[in-house]
């Protein structure tokens, strides 16, 4: 009997082209599609919570797909586990309530923009953490960001990924130091098409008094199953 499964889902983005399927680009949704195939045998179509850029990182995005599994849930883990590639993997996965939908029922979005803002660039934090090596106001960049919270047009930011809506509602959009890194977490019930990215460049903008573009490499993404 077919079943709906929930699974969240953890990668290292820098060398896919973000989540969404693409013809010619390895893809998080491709590499799990492929990875379903091999298992139950079946072509599966994978439905993510959102999609990310190409290069962004996840630690907890939710998906959902429908499959035959006659077997221990655990032994669908290790078995899709065993056959992904090495920068994907399935977190924990589970049988899903009726009708859920990751990205209708997901109640909040959260991603982290990390910042390194030690003096020379590090060969092994470029993956994962924009270089800016220069003094910034941390408490100009926290004022400007709680100017985020509430229910706001952001086309200035980016482009709504489906329709023409550009409204989002931010719940959260706050700026921690320790030593030489900043981490900057927002959370919205959604987001538009580099948003994140834009909205941390201005924010350093703010903090620095010149416009620096940061990488689209630098983002976590963390979905929290809604149910």
């Amino acid at each position: 009997m077919t079943q709906r499964f929930w699974a969240q889902v953890e990668y290292d983005g820098t060398d896919l082209a973000g989540f969404q399927l693409q013809a010619q680009e390895r893809t998080v949704q491709g590499e799990i599609e492929r990875a379903l195939q091999e298992v139950t045998g079946v072509e599966t179509r994978v439905i993510g919570a959102g999609r990310t850029d190409s290069g962004v990182h996840a630690r907890g995005q939710v998906i959902a797909f429908n499959a035959e599994w006659r077997h221990e849930m655990a032994d669908l883990h290790r078995a899709l586990n065993a056959v992904l590639a090495a920068d994907v993997a399935i977190v924990q996965v589970g049988i899903a309530p009726e009708g859920f939908h990751p990205r209708f029922d997901a109640v909040s979005r959260t991603y982290r923009y990390t910042l390194s803002t030690q003096p020379w660039r590090s060969p092994l934090n470029r993956r994962t953490a924009w270089h800016v090596p220069y003094q910034l106001d941390i408490d100009r960049m926290a004022q400007a960001s709680r100017c985020l919270i509430g229910t706001h047009d952001f086309s200035t930011f980016g482009r709504p990924p489906q329709g023409d809506n550009p409204v989002r509602t931010v719940s959260q959009a706050e700026w921690a130091t320790v030593a030489e890194w900043m981490t900057f977490d927002i959370t919205a019930n959604a987001f538009l098409y580099h948003m994140v990215r834009s909205l941390a460049g201005s924010l350093v903008q703010v903090g620095a008094g010149s416009f620096r573009r940061p990488s689209s490499r630098r983002c976590y993404w963390l979905e929290i199953p809604a149910w």
